[in-house]
């Protein structure tokens, strides 16, 4: 008699490679990678229809130790290939590990068209507002002042904001989260993994070596409780260690403000609830920076629309019908008659 015994399911180390990590002690890119095999585990993803694809940078070494498929490609040109790969074979479960300098500057023009166009792939963008790789030069993300080898003077460029791109051009699902809040990033990967089209996560990423540091405003321990805002939709928008303080429309105008609560006879009805399908509260919600102002974390922005692939695929099938299968066409005979309509 045949047994059939039951699949175990996977875990996170079934997503790991036997390859050695080689990234700096301290790194945060081991804490994103750890919350993404736990993630993969979680979600039962299956390992042969999942790729991981990356240009170049510290992130982009993420296909060597993921057990999936993977594609370590070239400078800024992931989201490209990505969206060939997606369209060639749409039932795969597509990923981008990428960094600021890799998809911020050279890689900035796929990934603007990636994003309008909402092809059905998730791109995890390592934030740590340098240049990890190559030594420490500043980033497109780089704030102005920052001292590196390549501006030993400090930057004069303001910084761009990854937020602010992602809206500008059309992206429909924009989340935050850091690198050390497991629990939180992994959740975000969740959600982006179940949005249909082009879901950009930024991580908040720690580059012990060369910017060690550049987030503690937010993320140090003594902080974070008053310089985090964690968004969670059709809730309000509030913070602080006993959820005291939180966010409202300026009286008479339609800027941002922090009010504390039972102050000056605020209370929870005058603070704003977060509303993700709102593109304009998410524009002001990644302006956000300390120490004014919280930084916005979790799910900024998602408004679902038909994925660039699902339209072409249903293109695709539609012509067929209409037409004909071209290889039997092919295979029918010499000689073929072209219509009217040709």
């Amino acid at each position: 008699m045949n047994v059939t015994s039951p699949i175990k399911p996977l875990t996170a180390k079934d997503f790991a490679t036997d390859q050695e990590v080689r990234w700096c002690p301290g790194c945060g890119d081991y804490a994103i990678l750890k919350a993404m095999q736990k993630t993969l585990a979680d979600l039962g993803a299956k390992p042969e229809q999942t790729v991981f694809i990356s240009g170049i940078g510290c992130a982009a070494r993420f296909p060597y130790y993921m057990a999936t498929y993977g594609f370590h490609t070239i400078h800024g040109r992931a989201p490209a290939i990505a969206t060939g790969v997606k369209l060639a074979n749409p039932d795969l479960d597509i990923w981008v590990a990428t960094g600021d300098g890799d998809s911020l500057s050279i890689g900035g023009n796929h990934l603007l068209h990636v994003l309008r166009r909402n092809v059905d792939l998730q791109i995890l963008l390592c934030n740590n507002e340098i240049y990890g790789l190559t030594k420490g030069q500043y980033s497109p993300t780089s704030r102005a002042g920052t001292r590196s080898p390549s501006t030993p003077e400090g930057s004069l460029e303001s910084p761009l904001s990854a937020g602010a791109l992602a809206l500008g051009a059309g992206a429909r699902f924009f989340a935050r989260a850091v690198d050390t809040q497991q629990k939180q990033l992994s959740e975000v990967l969740k959600r982006a993994q179940a949005h249909r089209g082009t879901s950009l996560v930024e991580i908040f990423q720690n580059c012990i070596v060369y910017n060690d540091e550049v987030f503690a405003a937010f993320t140090d321990r003594a902080v974070a409780d008053q310089a985090q805002i964690h968004l969670e939709h059709g809730q309000p928008l509030v913070f602080g260690k006993d959820a005291d303080r939180g966010l409202r429309l300026k009286p008479g105008t339609l800027e941002l403000e922090v009010v504390t609560l039972g102050q000056d006879g605020i209370g929870e009805a005058d603070i704003l609830l977060h509303d993700q399908g709102n593109r304009t509260l998410a524009g002001m919600l990644v302006a956000m920076q300390p120490p004014h102002f919280p930084v916005a974390l979790g799910v900024v922005f998602c408004d679902p629309a038909p994925s660039y692939d699902q339209q072409v695929w249903a293109r695709f099938e539609s012509e067929r019908k209409i037409k004909g299968d071209l290889q039997a066409l092919l295979q029918s005979g010499h000689t073929w008659t072209v219509g009217a309509e040709g």
